[in-house]
């Protein structure tokens, strides 16, 4: 009997330890990808007040959006080679709902333009002359974005004309992020004014889910940073998601996106950045160059950390 009764609480134990396991939610945590301790820090204080990741990364978008120190994102954005500022932003779920916009002149916040794409509208993707006429049937403003900082640059630029990507350039750029909220669901977003000086019409991997984002709830999601046509053609979010759903740590996963490029691409002089969480709260980060760091908040604490590199 004693025996019998060893097995049977035993049992139980075992079903109480797999119940926990499967009713774990981990705190709220945010994170970002360069040096964003403003984004990250007004994302968590949003996942805090409303609970939801979705609108953490959302608040989180929008600091860099409206900075115009930020050169490489929103208002202050670098213009392309014929002056114009055009943005991209994507976002995206926990249940898979996704919005994005390409090549969005005059909005402030493109990624709540996205938003409303996912929304409120069947679609997933609006683009150019149609993504602002959406926009301005939302009640967004219409604005100018280019500020003198960023207008003497393009000026500069036009003596000699030269687009040389720069590794690291975008230490300050496309910002990626990626959150749990306080019910353990994920979401992600991505958004930038993309390449300075790019071609009238070049869109890269910012308003690409699957390349600058990607999230599943069953798993854990992914965000890039860098050089977009090289995450485009290996749609690496999305890649180290399904690492994850293989079984690899955020970590892992991020690493073996990058060797992806390296291998394929016989790597050139760029950079690629990744992050990743899983639904346990861990993360990971890696890059194709050493320069690359991130942001995170836990606990009402920020910090940047440095990510490990293919090239050290």
């Amino acid at each position: 009997m004693r025996r019998r009764t060893f097995l049977q609480s035993t049992t139980l134990l075992g079903l109480a330890a797999t119940n926990q396991q499967k009713n774990f939610v981990p705190e709220p945590v945010i994170i970002a990808t360069w040096k964003n301790e403003k984004g990250t820090k007004a994302g968590w204080d949003k996942i805090m007040q409303t609970g939801k990741a979705l609108d953490g990364v959302e608040a989180g978008a929008w600091v860099p959006e409206a900075d115009p120190n930020e050169t490489t994102v929103g208002y202050g954005g670098y213009p392309d080679r014929d002056g114009h500022v055009t943005l991209d932003a994507c976002i995206m779920d926990h249940l898979g709902n996704a919005g994005s916009v390409t090549f969005l002149e005059g909005i402030m916040h493109p990624i709540s333009v996205a938003r409303a794409v996912m929304e409120k509208t069947p679609h997933v993707m609006l683009s150019g002359a149609g993504a602002l006429q959406f926009a301005l049937e939302q009640g967004f403003k219409k604005e100018n974005l280019l500020t003198e900082k960023s207008k003497k640059a393009w000026e500069e630029w036009k003596k000699v004309a030269k687009y040389e990507p720069k590794v690291n350039i975008e230490r300050h750029d496309t910002i990626g992020l990626l959150a749990l909220g306080k019910a353990g669901e994920i979401a992600g977003a991505c958004s930038t004014s993309g390449m300075a000086f790019k071609m009238h019409g070049r869109v890269g991997d910012s308003p690409i889910i699957g390349g600058a984002v990607y999230c599943d709830d069953e798993v854990g999601g992914a965000c890039a940073t860098g050089l977009g046509e090289f995450v485009m053609k290996t749609l690496g979010s999305f890649l180290i998601v399904e690492f994850m759903r293989q079984g690899k740590s955020p970590q892992q996963a991020c690493e073996d996106a990058i060797m992806r490029i390296v291998k394929r691409y016989k790597y050139q002089e760029f950079q690629v950045g990744y992050l990743a969480i899983n639904k346990k709260g861990e993360y990971g980060a890696y890059a194709i160059q050493k320069g690359f760091n991130f942001t995170i908040t836990k606990h009402g604490v920020t910090q940047v950390i440095e990510s490990a590199s293919y090239m050290s």
